[in-house]
């Protein structure tokens, strides 16, 4: 579904990656770990369209987005649920949501769209003329991950979803995005939680230094000496 070549960014002076390679494919759930300036944040950026490459080659269903604005990369069916939550927080819960439809047609298919987040998240339903900065950390995050689902992608990416919640919501949230992955939709998840994601994956790839050192399954990269020590507390 996404391949990626070679694909060399940073910002400024600073080179975030150096030629990395990866592939995403569909149904998947797919893991990206490594520490803190590895370059994950940075490979979602480059693919939603946030940060341009330097050099090096993007493919989403065969269709070339190296380069691509955010809005084109959005309607090709590429969501992105950053790190942060970044939700409007002057705006209203529902307006929140029908933001991550803006570049939809049909009202009465978003209307059904947004019933079903409701149904998904039935704490959402009851704050939906809320500002949304007055929610919850957890309530962002469910607000965050409803606003993609609401563009109806085939591909979304998660970026530190679990940062700064709590051990109940961080459990919650990990349910919902392997429900959105048994559901049929990619998944592509950058996660401080080293080991409940390779956990949850279905493949998983390791950045050190803006390089991809390491892939395989989940199962594989949690059995590595390496990951172990470095990742996984030993």
């Amino acid at each position: 579904m996404l391949e990626i070549r070679e694909m060399v960014c940073g910002y400024g002076g600073v080179t975030a990656l150096r030629g990395i390679s990866l592939d995403v494919k569909a149904g998947q759930l797919v893991a990206l770990i490594g520490a803190n300036g590895a370059g994950k944040s940075t490979t979602l950026r480059a693919i939603s369209g946030l940060v341009p490459p330097r050099s090096g080659q993007m493919r989403f269903e065969g269709i070339d987005i190296t380069g691509a604005r955010p809005p084109r990369v959005l309607a090709s069916g590429i969501a992105h649920c950053p790190e942060g939550r970044r939700v409007f927080p002057h705006m209203t819960v529902e307006e929140n949501l029908d933001m991550g439809a803006y570049l939809r047609r049909g009202s009465g298919e978003i209307a059904a769209d947004r019933d079903r987040i409701y149904t998904e998240f039935p704490r959402l339903a009851e704050r939906r003329r809320q500002a949304a900065g007055t929610l919850s950390g957890g309530e962002q995050q469910m607000l965050a991950i409803g606003r993609a689902l609401m563009s109806r992608p085939r591909l979304i990416m998660f970026d530190e979803p679990s940062l700064g919640l709590g051990p109940n919501i961080v459990e919650r949230t990990f349910a919902i995005i392997r429900a959105i992955r048994d559901a049929g939709t990619t998944v592509l998840l950058v996660e401080q939680n080293a080991f409940a994601a390779l956990e949850m994956c279905d493949h998983a790839y390791l950045l050190e230094n803006g390089r991809i050192v390491l892939s395989g399954a989940g199962s594989e990269l949690i059995a590595n000496e390496h990951v172990r020590k470095a990742y996984l507390g030993g």
